[in-house]
């Protein structure tokens, strides 16, 4: 009987591992559409986003539900308790992602139908999305697979980011007297803000890798506090 519950146990740790990380493709997604919504301003896609959202939430606080059942039924030490804490913070991660998405199409509406868009600004927004896409999908394998190097190239795959978000800024303050396109070149700067804070989430979840793999937690070098 106790092998059996053993198991059982061991199936549903499993089972909700896989339904978090399963998260990240439902911010994949979320981040694709308001990608799409800001080149195009399409406000009912963006819409879409903002309603859509309810998935990750009801993801969220499904897995997170059940992973508190976990600890307090079963008991976890160890290994598994270790496990539990970092898809915990895992769960809160995505549900920022998505929120950080919905951030940004909430602003896109502000901007009117034809805005007096820069298309160098926006190409900068569109390439900061594609790279902070390709982290959310290297956080999940590195977690997946238990992969300590796969989840510090997180920190240089990051950088990537950081360093459009600076292209974007340095764009805005370029963007010329027109009081309409500064305050849609604001706009954007927000919204680029909002695609760097999915990146360091997903660096926080590769921190949460290191923590699985070796017990210890510590922030990776240069993630939040750069020596340059």
């Amino acid at each position: 009987m106790a092998t059996e519950t053993r198991t059982q146990y061991q199936e549903e740790l499993d089972r909700l591992e896989a339904s978090a990380l399963d998260g990240l493709d439902l911010v994949s997604t979320a981040l694709e559409r308001t990608l799409e919504a800001v080149e195009h301003q399409d406000v009912e896609l963006a819409q879409l986003v903002v309603v859509d959202d309810d998935r990750i939430d009801g993801r969220y606080l499904e897995v997170h539900q059940s992973l508190i059942t976990l600890l307090a039924t079963q008991s976890p030490v160890a290994t598994d308790l270790r496990l539990i804490s970092a898809l915990l913070h895992v769960l809160k991660s995505v549900e920022r992602m998505g929120d950080q998405c919905v951030n940004i199409c909430k602003m896109i509406p502000l901007s009117g139908n034809e805005p007096p868009a820069d298309r160098e600004m926006v190409k900068l927004i569109l390439s900061m999305g594609g790279q902070t896409k390709l982290l959310i999908s290297q956080a999940k394998r590195a977690f997946a697979d238990r992969d300590i190097e796969l989840a510090h190239d997180l920190v240089r795959q990051d950088d990537v980011v950081d360093n459009l978000n600076r292209d974007c800024f340095r764009l805005a303050l370029e963007i010329g007297d027109d009081a309409d396109r500064r305050e849609w070149a604001m706009t954007m700067l927000l919204g680029a803000r909002a695609i760097e804070r999915i990146g360091d989430n997903a660096v926080d979840i590769g921190e949460q890798v290191a923590f699985v793999v070796t017990g210890l937690f510590r922030e990776f070098e240069d993630a939040s506090h750069p020596s340059s």
